[in-house]
């Protein structure tokens, strides 16, 4: 990418949603121009922006899952997981013979959810499911991706104030589904997808922004953008020292996730790098310096075959 494209991509992460006549003024170019270049990197499959839901303020956990399939399954078996509403993040590893995703199930409800069928599944040779207690720091806010100043970035950033309760319901499922497909799409477009008027298309949408529930994220392709090296990490860290080298990783702008878990190691991690060379750098350079990190599993990505996924809003 030339600089006016990563900055535009920068500027899309601080805020989706932001008109492009913003863009442009932050940016110092055209409003014509950054709608050109929007349009490419998007027709291109780098990037895209797309609205999810917060499925904490829902009454959701989010669970980590490792599979080891037979060689001939991870393809067929991914896909399956990817299709599902309630994955994200569902990534071929390794030599194409595990799975590693996010789900989130609501347990305490009874809800049937991926966690019941997966151990059921033929083909799955083996099954870890641990939840994320905490995270750090998550792919959205990837320092990987600044190019702007925080002078300019400052002029972008939108920030949620937050509310005491989230009111998203069933209602609002077709105003969800839209921005699921496009997180950039007119309130014109969302009036005629939902039937509301375009001035409660704005309300509402403002509404579950403001509140946390909704989120307008960037969808970006890492080696579409010149990162061709993605690996995740499972990490035994010293208890005493988890939160401090947790909160130190998410500091390092290889890293775009980072979270506490449950199960055999405690801390996961996904990293981005520029190639292998670059990943080694970090783990030898960066990684072994946190001397709480008693123990490091680290699994190649090797495909990703679903980035943000949405759920589905209880009835």
């Amino acid at each position: 990418m030339d600089p006016i494209e990563r900055a535009l991509v920068h500027a899309l992460q601080l805020d989706g949603r932001a008109p492009f006549s913003q863009i442009a003024k932050v940016l110092d170019v055209s409003e014509q121009t950054v709608a050109r270049r929007y349009r490419k990197l998007r027709s291109a499959g780098a990037i895209r922006v797309v609205g999810g839901v917060d499925g904490a303020r829902l009454g959701y956990t989010s669970w980590t899952i490792r599979l080891r399939t037979t060689p001939d399954a991870s393809e067929t078996l991914g896909g399956a997981l990817a299709r599902r509403a309630d994955t994200f993040y569902v990534h071929l590893l390794s030599g194409g013979t595990e799975i590693s995703c996010f789900t989130q199930a609501r347990l305490e409800t009874g809800e049937a959810s991926l966690l019941d069928r997966l151990p059921r599944t033929g083909k799955v040779l083996g099954m870890s499911a641990h939840s994320l207690l905490h995270g750090f720091a998550i792919p959205g806010g990837w320092a990987g991706l600044a190019a702007l100043e925080e002078e300019r970035a400052a002029l972008l950033r939108y920030t949620p104030a937050p509310e005491s309760r989230v009111t998203a319901g069933a209602a609002d499922h077709a105003l969800l589904a839209a921005l699921a497909a496009d997180g950039r799409t007119s309130h014109a477009d969302l009036a005629v997808a939902t039937g509301w008027s375009e001035s409660t298309v704005r309300r509402r949408l403002d509404h579950l922004r403001g509140s946390g529930a909704l989120l307008i994220q960037l969808e970006f392709d890492p080696r579409a953008l010149g990162f061709r090296a993605q690996a995740r990490l499972w990490m035994s860290v010293r208890p005493s020292r988890l939160v401090q080298v947790a909160e130190t990783m998410a500091t390092h702008p290889e890293v775009s996730f980072v979270g506490v878990t449950t199960g055999a190691t405690n801390l996961m991690a996904e990293v981005i790098c520029r190639d292998n060379a670059d990943l080694y750098r970090y783990l030898t350079e960066r990684v072994s310096t946190l001397d709480a990190v008693q123990t490091m599993e680290t699994g190649p990505v090797l495909r990703t075959l679903k980035r943000i996924g949405t759920i589905r809003l209880p009835a």
